[in-house]
């Protein structure tokens, strides 16, 4: 491995982390479309910036580009509040006028400047080691990967410091008020995070990387569990194992670094969305199965008992005639006396079924909920 892949890597995996500790407060808040909004028209901050200092390394370039994207969330919730359109249609409202805007003023840009639209949606992650941090003379590393450390050192701190205050806020707004933890800050503190994050990783990466980093990690982490804590540790593992394994997806394809990123993101949260053990679509289709095993096993030991002591139980009974009493095929019918029978519920004999101890205690009980 080259000194460049590793800063490639280093640089991807620090975006990675910063975007998907914050994110996991995004997706639980369920604001992942206003962050997609706001990765792109901090564009039109940066852009509105530059054209004031005309110097694309100006710090004002950040902040003037997170505040674009405070911006866009506040107008986002302006027409919400309306009730005359839904926070969807406000966002769509909201995204491509920004956005636009900011593009055409590219377009209006002097020549031979930096910031074109490939940048914006792409990045120019494989260049961005180019780009070097020089502090009195001493390289400190690639520009992005400096940034993007202290960003992300700077999310971890509001994590930690605000934990207890993100989490009530997150869950319960209202109790949080009443406790007074002030929630609409915190809400706003969030969200220039976000903008913070977004600017820093934007030239390195590109909009769309941010938008994958931001929601695809903490999305796939939700599914694999409802600790917050486990959440957030997971959602930076499944980040940078994206951003690693996404690199050399992209370098034994020769394709796009970021579209390989992004699209191994989308593949850790397929596996998550079909195999995750409590909420995937498999673990899903089992509850379902044992459900309906089990409503009818519960159904059979019902009827059993309701007629275990009347003059006719012997035909209510028997196998041969008791697929025509509960309505069920022959098959289904002998298939859920045999999954009775291993959960000694019941038991057969010369074609009749009888209750267990157990089976009879289970119908009890069955029938007073």
């Amino acid at each position: 491995m080259t000194v460049q892949q590793l800063e490639i890597l280093l640089i991807a995996s620090v975006v990675a982390a910063s975007c998907a500790l914050i994110g996991v407060f995004l997706v639980l808040r369920k604001l992942a479309m206003a962050s997609d909004a706001i990765s792109h028209t901090v564009l039109l901050g940066i852009v509105l910036a530059f054209f004031v200092v005309r110097d694309l390394n100006s710090p004002l370039l950040i902040f003037s580009a997170a505040a674009m994207g405070v911006i866009t969330f506040i107008l986002v919730e302006l027409l919400t509040r309306t009730k005359m359109v839904k926070e969807d249609a406000a966002i769509g409202l909201v995204f491509p006028a920004l956005f636009s805007v900011a593009i055409i003023l590219i377009s209006r840009l002097p020549s031979g400047v930096h910031l074109d639209t490939d940048s914006v949606l792409l990045g120019e992650l494989a260049f961005a080691p180019f780009s070097r941090f020089v502090f009195f003379g001493l390289d400190l590393g690639p520009k992005s990967l400096v940034v993007m450390s202290v960003i992300l050192l700077v999310n971890l701190l509001f994590v930690l410091l605000f934990y207890k205050e993100l989490k009530l806020s997150t869950f319960d707004a209202g109790l949080a008020a009443t406790l007074g933890f002030m929630p609409g800050l915190i809400h706003y503190l969030l969200i220039s995070l976000v903008s913070i994050t977004t600017v820093g990783a934007f030239d390195a990466v590109g909009s769309i990387l941010v938008i994958a980093f931001l929601i695809g990690p903490a999305a796939t982490a939700h599914l694999l569990t409802k600790k917050l804590p486990l959440m957030l540790l997971l959602s930076v593992i499944l980040g940078i194992i994206s951003a690693v394994s996404g690199y050399w997806m992209a370098h034994l394809l020769d394709a796009s670094i970021a579209g390989s990123m992004s699209t191994m993101v989308g593949v850790l949260f397929m596996v998550a969305f079909l195999f995750a053990p409590d909420h995937g679509i498999i673990a899903q289709l089992q509850r379902q199965e044992r459900q309906k095993w089990d409503f009818a096993k519960k159904m059979l030991l019902i009827h059993l008992l309701n007629h275990e002591h009347s003059e006719n139980y012997r035909d209510e009974s028997s196998i041969e005639h008791m697929h025509e009493e509960m309505d069920w095929s022959p098959d289904f019918t002998v298939q859920v006396i045999k999954r009775s029978e291993r959960s000694n519920w019941v038991l057969q004999s010369n074609g009749q079924v009888d209750l267990t101890d157990v089976g009879r205690q289970v119908a009890h009980e069955t029938m007073e909920r």
